[in-house]
């Protein structure tokens, strides 16, 4: 921002604008939560709980049994998992060992996973049975060495020659080596983002940017999060950076019970609601899309919820209003990157809401609007440019991508490539992307990685990916396609194939056939126009 940083005048004397970052690593924050709140539920799932003594001393077993298998500070181990008890064991297990989580979709197919595996050069992957064969199919052009297997319900294992997850944990007598961690320098997470490129690109986040974006979250809604008390509805996937921080490390902080769910299923989730009362729900739009259609959803005691934050996707204002009318709970929308850890930006409780906006900087957060040309001129206020973003949640830079690092990181500032303006009291608007990224469901889906798997068809000569608008999912994605001449295929051949190369949610929910596409003097596809012609129809 400017200099006159008009968010400030929004924060009360109460809650700071600059907060104290420890150099305290994540491991070290969940053994004080332990140490503090010993007894108090840390994890409930389909109601079976563990507290906090029980998951510090399965975390402490799982950092032996790591280091017993030959894991050292610094490699890389891939977490393939849903939301489940072994998710938070492993996350945390990974980090006491010294080592880096590398986050793994489980909803990646073959060929997404092997870029994955092999990119981070992961040793070692904990997955699920379900997934277990994806694995075994893209070993051999891996450096994958220790397969460790996790059932929801045991009797379904049956593997011969690798271990399962509670095979693995009794390896482990909890007595692990230390190991030395400095926060502002040592990788924790590996979280993979796309671009323009369409090669997927691991944010290197640091203890410190972790830990930071967790206290900044606490202190920007301390008057809604009280210490040993919550109860966070965590059906967001904690491989996503969302999850993982909003949900996952902002409950082990606070010594909040997590009320996990695999996946969003509505009739589940509301049960769910009602029998455990969660007091806070982070969620994206398509979650409160589903809840406020339901023609019941209030009889399922959603009052319980205090907090309900929408990050990943724009939220529809009409929706935020629907929303709060239907439950009488406020949905506070933020704004975030897998870069920044990822939450830079939210609409305030303490302050004037403005739906439509994402709302003002977190704690120690300067944002400002600088020209598309050169990123070097800050716009004047209320004037479209790129969002830039300084703070201590911003990535150490891109695994093994020098020259991306140095592109995305300038003089201390990450250029977001989205584009947006600030408001005369500060609140960020977004706008635009100026990356081609679709979201959709909260998924962030890049069209290059679909566009190659179309490329792939043998009957397909030209072919560019968009996203569409869905009141449903926010986005969808629609494939237009010119194919070869005296080549054939229709709709239904089109997304079978892609079914078989693509995560089901990168699948194009629309098929358009096309005699030519139109393009630059030059002869490059002009996917904008391509989406202006969607928002005229």
């Amino acid at each position: 921002m400017n200099e006159k940083k008009p968010w400030l005048a929004h924060y009360p004397g109460t809650i700071s604008h600059e907060i104290d970052i420890p150099s305290k690593s994540l491991p070290q924050m969940l053994l004080e939560t332990a140490s503090k709140y010993p007894s108090h539920h840390a994890i409930s799932f389909y109601g079976r709980k563990m507290t906090y003594q029980e998951l510090q001393h399965a975390v402490a077993a799982f950092a032996s049994a790591l280091q017993n298998s030959g894991v050292q500070k610094g490699d890389r181990v891939a977490i393939m998992l849903p939301n489940c008890p072994q998710y938070v064991i492993a996350y945390y297990g990974v980090l006491t060992a010294g080592a880096i989580v590398t986050q793994i979709n489980p909803m990646s197919v073959e060929r997404e996973l092997l870029h994955l595996v092999k990119d981070s050069g992961a040793e070692t992957i904990i997955v699920l049975n379900a997934f277990y064969p994806r694995v075994k199919a893209v070993q051999k052009e891996t450096h994958l060495k220790k397969v460790v297997v996790v059932s929801l319900q045991p009797s379904e294992m049956d593997l011969q020659t690798d271990s399962t997850f509670e095979a693995f944990l009794s390896e482990g007598n909890g007595q692990f080596s230390p190991v030395q961690i400095e926060p502002e320098h040592d990788v924790a997470v590996l979280q993979y983002t796309g671009g323009t490129t369409g090669r997927s690109k691991g944010a290197m986040l640091t203890h410190r940017n972790i830990v930071a974006n967790v206290l900044q979250s606490h202190e920007f809604f301390k008057f809604d999060l009280g210490f040993g008390k919550e109860k966070c509805l965590t059906v967001i996937p904690l491989f996503h950076v969302f999850g993982m921080t909003s949900c996952m490390n902002l409950s082990i902080y606070t010594g909040a019970e997590m009320i996990l769910l695999p996946r969003f299923d509505l009739e589940e989730v509301l049960n769910t609601i009602k029998a455990e009362q969660p007091t806070l729900f982070p969620g994206v739009p398509t979650m409160y899309v589903a809840l406020t259609n339901h023609p019941r959803a209030e009889e399922y005691g959603i009052d319980s919820i205090e907090v309900c934050n929408s990050g990943s996707a724009p939220m529809p204002v009409e929706l935020l209003r629907e929303f709060e009318r239907k439950t009488g709970s406020k949905i506070l929308e933020g704004y975030g990157l897998s870069e920044t850890s990822p939450t830079t930006h939210c609409n305030p409780n303490f302050a004037e809401r403005k739906p439509g906006t994402v709302g003002i900087g977190l704690p120690n957060t300067l944002y400002k609007i600088v020209d598309l040309g050169t990123g070097t001129q800050e716009m004047p206020e209320g004037e479209l440019g790129e969002v830039i973003i300084k703070g201590p949640q911003v990535m150490k830079g891109y695994w093994n991508m020098p020259e991306e690092t140095a592109h995305a990181l300038r003089d201390g500032w990450l250029y977001t490539g989205d584009i947006g303006s600030v408001d005369s009291s500060g609140y960020l608007s977004i706008v635009d992307r100026k990356k081609d990224m679709i979201i959709a469901s909260g998924y962030n889906i890049y069209p290059r990685d679909i566009e190659e798997v179309l490329y792939e068809h043998p009957s397909v000569q030209e072919a560019v990916v968009i996203g569409v608008p869905d009141k449903y999912r926010g986005e969808t994605v629609k494939a237009i396609l010119v194919l070869k001449a005296g080549k054939s295929a229709d709709e239904a051949e089109i997304k079978e194939f892609c079914r078989s190369n693509l995560a089901a949610y990168k699948i194009p929910g629309i098929i358009e056939f096309r005699n030519e596409l139109p393009k630059t003097s030059v002869g490059k596809i002009l996917r904008r126009a391509l989406r202006e012609e969607t928002q005229i129809k």
